[in-house]
């Protein structure tokens, strides 16, 4: 019986072959204009083949102030949709996988130095910016954000709507808005980063207005039989923050949208968090959002090995698994569920013979070409 961690899933009218999907993970390797660069084609590449029955892009700013640091990625102009075509050119040429990308702006946490580097403020010489948020609020150690009035606002939704254009053109088939830890559109939900005595503050209806206008604009431009999903921040995991409780009702809202999916991970408003790191440690939050919401969810946070990965499918905790740094470490994990849990998968021709237990085919899928 082919265990349900390699059972195909079908959201709209997209399905995937397997329920293993790649994570969006930040590089810091554009080449200064959000542009997509050789370090793509070898990293995207590698996980094209990498047997997971979905690869989510990194988190692709809307605008050039949406970015975390200067060397982001983005999908703000043409440019950069041009660039990251001829990366998905080379990936679909040799790998047979669903695509995602994950569209994003840093908010308050922008204009700092990549992740190798401290993630310290950067001055304008340097390439920095003064960043954008709901409230006047800096997140400890980065620079003070300017509170956006309703222009700003407006700006920030429309590119938003520019940046699912470009990715509809790009051919993908899932669509992820990043409303999660701490960037600019989960800075609007939690109290560490809304003090606003407008419409887009105050109670948590007020909270989630401008988030929720974000992605009604949208839906409205996304295609219906593809998939369109959000990541959210579950819980601040800090006294007085966002919580599950007021995550449900989010994702309540987002359901009533047309949202298709929510990836429940959690943590990033604040440097007070207490997050009770280990394995799985996210998937309570999954499975409590796909309980009270009736929703298709994405498990993230420490899934490690083949059996628990399975083992939150066939529990019905969550409808598919992401792994991220794990992926990493080890880009054929998939093959390797495959053949402990005896699964079946595609790899490339050219790889078939890699592993002593796959010469005789068991493990593999059959190919077309």
């Amino acid at each position: 019986m082919n265990p349900q961690l390699f059972s195909p899933f079908k959201l709209n009218g997209v399905t995937f072959d397997n329920r293993i999907v790649v994570s969006p993970m930040g590089q810091y390797s554009g080449d200064g204009e959000g542009c997509a660069t050789d370090w793509h084609i070898m990293h995207l590449g590698n996980l094209a083949v990498s047997g997971a029955g979905l690869v989510i892009i990194e988190a692709a700013a809307v605008e050039p102030r949406g970015r975390v640091s200067p060397i982001d990625l983005g999908i703000w102009s043409d440019a950069n949709a041009d660039a990251l075509e001829r990366v998905l050119k080379f990936c679909r040429k040799h790998g047979d996988c669903k695509w995602g990308m994950q569209l994003a702006h840093g908010g308050r946490k922008g204009g700092v130095s990549p992740a190798w580097k401290g993630q310290l403020p950067l001055a304008e010489k340097d390439g920095g910016w003064t960043p954008l948020s709901a409230s006047e609020i800096a997140y400890p150690g980065r620079a003070k954000p300017i509170a956006m009035d309703k222009k700003g606002l407006d700006e920030v939704r429309d590119a938003f709507v520019a940046a699912a254009r470009r990715a509809k053109r790009l051919g993908v088939e899932v669509l992820e808005i990043h409303n999660a830890h701490g960037y600019l559109l989960h800075s609007f939900l939690t109290p560490f980063g809304n003090d606003r005595d407008d419409e887009y503050g105050g109670n948590r209806e007020g909270r989630m207005r401008f988030p929720l206008e974000v992605f009604s604009a949208v839906r409205d431009v996304w295609p219906g039989e593809k998939v369109l999903g959000v990541r959210i921040t579950a819980t601040d995991w800090a006294d007085g923050g966002w919580d599950i409780d007021d995550s449900v009702v989010f994702c309540q809202r987002l359901k009533e949208l047309g949202c298709d999916y929510i990836t429940a991970s959690s943590g990033g408003a604040t440097p007070d968090q207490k997050i009770p790191v280990g394995p799985s440690y996210q998937i309570p939050l999954a499975e409590t959002i796909r309980r009270e919401v009736d929703i298709p969810v994405m498990g993230v946070g420490l899934i490690t090995e083949p059996a628990q990965a399975e083992e939150i499918i066939a529990q019905g905790k969550a409808d598919l698994v992401a792994l991220g740094r794990g992926m990493l470490f080890n880009p054929r994990w998939p093959w390797h569920a495959a053949f402990e849990l005896g699964g079946k998968i595609t790899i490339p021709r050219q790889y078939e013979r890699s592993h002593p237990e796959m010469r005789s085919g068991d493990f593999l899928k059959p190919r077309q070409d």
